[in-house]
């Protein structure tokens, strides 16, 4: 197999309903069901323009880019006589309804709009090694809120205690705010793989 370390089949594929508007995001397996059943159709980049192709066709255009055109970011899945392409977006054919928006308020969600970096001494860390500080303490009356809450490194939130950032001379490198998009959809569009999400998401956020 081509591609990333981890399988094929972990990556993701954004979503659109008939309108071309981002719905939500699922797994590699879920869209190939999708696009066997008949229910959705892969939607593809190609020189600037965005072209569609049911999964026939599209198994069929695999076959010529698997010999031609491979990108280092592609992934593949190989079928007993063939291999297939990942698709990065694919169209519900009869879904019309219209997306909700909401982010969900979660420590996961926090952890990647913060990008896992301690929002007091900067420095990036891994998940094991942070935590979540309410900037003004509950036993202070602070809220579990998206303004109240940032990821914090264990030594900066020992450091603080049950105080504000004031009473302990510490400083938020950046103001905290709720995200106008999912975090996790931001970090997926840092890297080169989904990039043909953006215009989407940019028309739907």
């Amino acid at each position: 197999m081509i591609g990333n370390h981890s399988s094929p089949l972990e990556a993701s594929v954004l979503v659109l309903n008939k309108m071309f508007m981002a719905v939500h995001v699922i797994s590699v397996r879920r869209a190939f069901i999708l696009l066997c059943k008949d229910l959705a159709e892969v939607v593809h980049l190609e020189d600037g323009q965005f072209a569609t192709y049911d999964f026939n066709t599209w198994r069929e255009v695999s076959e010529f880019r698997a010999k031609h055109f491979r990108e280092e970011e592609d992934d593949w899945v190989r079928t007993s006589n063939a291999e297939i392409q990942v698709p990065r977006v694919v169209r519900l054919t009869t879904y019309e309804k219209v997306p909700k928006h909401t982010v969900k308020f979660n420590r996961r969600n926090i952890f990647a709009r913060d990008a896992n970096q301690c929002q007091y001494c900067g420095k990036r860390f891994a998940l094991s090694d942070l935590s979540l500080d309410h900037i003004v303490p509950r036993s202070q009356g602070g809220e579990g809120s998206w303004e109240n809450v940032v990821c914090a490194c264990i030594d900066c939130n020992v450091r603080k205690g049950g105080r504000t950032p004031k009473q302990a001379h510490m400083s938020l490198i950046r103001k905290p705010e709720k995200p106008k998009r999912s975090p996790m959809l931001n970090l997926k569009l840092t890297s080169k793989k989904y990039q043909s999400w953006k215009t989407f998401l940019d028309n739907a956020y």
